[in-house]
């Protein structure tokens, strides 16, 4: 629909008498305005030479989490979220990339990506005609640590999306045609990935770090030879063995209680029986750490910017240091205003954004620090990420540890805005077996953190001389400035070499 235009509607004549009574409005107001002028400037100017000073840190405050389950033993945990007449419901299955077999990466994340195209008597676009009259969304994927079915929904139409969802989750068929389909969609995805440096970047250092043998070293979604390779037989072997009550929780959150809702889940998924084996879960090991710095220079002729990874392997969601690496990660590249941030982007302009983290799974995935750097600056941009990941070993001071802990603390409560942020927190809950009362004590925890806390953590999991280096970008440019820094041995390869 176009915005009317102001020729559409032309402003009314005004009468003298209104226009009269204007002028009135409008002295008042003035007179009303220089009076708080004069009010404002008789208390002093606001003092501008520092912040102000923040509140009190909100408290989160959760609602409870209800845990039921059905008659077949499956888990379902319930809150009540009855602002909009709204739900959403996962099944989240806990496996995922992490145990496909070796020749076989990126067969969960494939399972998962097939599961709503053919279901049941439904083809896919009966599954999605459904859906969208239903005025639903249904979404299904996986990532190293489990696999999900999402389902959001109004209310009134959950019986009706519910009968759509157990036929996904459960009853897939798989259908040659669409697997086809699927397969030349990330096949071209794969090939397309050969162009953007940052996905080359983040390929190439996930297979420096953890190597090709390693679940880790490839990415969820396989290589392009175990996609070519996969029928519509594989598929149905992992979804018979992972896809099992003992393997879910049904998470529900929104606008309804647990006698209305428990008679439903027991319709659509309570006939769901376990397969003829348990499922199995693969425990990922540990990698290596990198016994000194090295440097991997990917070639991308002509590429506009140099994509620099650097890191080692991190630690498990598990860690007992995780609120110390939350505050020091936050100090480091986490935010903003950070230290890596505020140097490579705002002192020297050698970046958009750089930045850190710790990727956190049930193993230990990466810790890194990235950024796309200005190619002609790819070997100064270097000598600053080291600077800055050097420096974090240091003591910090108590104005930027109070920064850190406030930004983490400030920004928390938001992360449970929606329905869908407080499902993604549960999911979390369930797949890292956390306690009940993990989120509401998580701001308490954050402000608990000490200076010697977070000197300890950088101390034990920051050591820059132990760093994997990776940088994509164009070779005859970037190659001597970056040989010349001298920092660690370094090799060229292809993008060829790293996107599998």
């Amino acid at each position: 629909m176009t915005a009317p235009s102001l020729r559409q509607f032309p402003t009314p004549k005004r009468s003298n008498s209104q226009s009269r009574l204007g002028i009135v409005k409008l002295g008042v107001g003035s007179l009303l305005a220089l009076a708080l002028v004069a009010a404002l400037s008789a208390q002093g100017q606001p003092d501008r030479s520092k912040p102000p000073s923040l509140g009190p840190v909100p408290q989160l405050k959760l609602p409870t989490i209800q845990k039921r389950a059905l008659s077949n033993g499956v888990p379902v945990w319930l809150v009540e979220a009855h602002e909009v007449p709204l739900v959403q419901v996962t099944l989240l299955l806990k496996s995922g990339s992490s145990d496909d077999a070796a020749g076989k990466y990126g067969l969960a994340s494939l399972t998962a990506a097939m599961l709503d195209e053919g279901a049941g008597s439904r083809s896919a676009l009966e599954i999605a005609d459904e859906i969208d009259f239903l005025a639903a969304d249904l979404a299904t994927n996986s990532s190293f640590d489990a696999s999900a079915v999402r389902l959001g929904v109004p209310v009134a139409r959950l019986s009706q999306a519910l009968s759509v969802m157990a036929d996904v989750t459960l009853r897939p068929t798989f259908p040659d045609a669409e697997l086809e389909r699927v397969r030349q969609e990330r096949l071209t995805d794969l090939l397309q990935a050969r162009d953007d440096a940052a996905t080359v970047a983040a390929m190439a250092f996930a297979r420096q770090l953890f190597g090709p043998s390693h679940r880790y070293g490839t990415g969820a979604v396989g290589t392009a030879t175990t996609i070519k390779d996969f029928t519509a037989s594989d598929l149905k072997s992992f979804h018979a063995a992972a896809y099992q009550p003992a393997n879910a929780t049904l998470i529900v959150v929104g606008d309804l209680t647990a006698d209305s809702v428990m008679p439903q889940l027991e319709k659509q998924f309570g006939s769901w029986r376990a397969g003829s084996t348990a499922p199995g879960h693969t425990t990922v090991p540990m990698a290596p750490q990198p016994a000194q710095r090295q440097i991997v220079l990917v070639d991308m002729p002509g590429a506009e910017q140099s994509q620099v990874r650097i890191g080692w392997v991190g630690v498990p969601r598990s860690a007992p240091d995780y609120f110390p690496l939350q505050v020091l990660n936050t100090i480091l590249g986490g935010s903003f205003t950070s230290r890596l941030n505020q140097n490579l982007r705002e002192e020297h302009g050698y970046s958009y954004g750089a930045s850190s983290r710790f990727d956190m799974r049930l193993s230990a995935g990466a810790f890194q620090a990235a950024a796309g750097v200005q190619t002609d600056k790819t070997a100064d941009a270097l000598r600053e990420f080291f600077k800055e990941l050097k420096g974090i070993a240091s003591p910090v001071g108590a104005e930027e540890l109070a920064k850190a802990k406030n930004y983490v603390a400030l920004s928390f409560p938001g992360e449970f805005e929606t329905i869908t942020d407080l499902t993604a927190h549960l999911e979390e809950m369930a797949v890292y077996k956390l306690p009940d009362t993990y989120f509401s004590q998580y701001i308490a925890n954050v402000q608990a953190v000490t200076a010697a806390a977070v000197q300890k953590a950088a101390a034990t999991y920051i050591q820059p001389d132990k760093f994997a280096v990776v940088v994509v970008g164009d070779r005859k440019a970037i190659e001597a400035g970056v040989r010349a820094l001298n920092v660690a041995p370094l090799r060229t390869q292809t993008v060829d070499e790293v996107v599998p």
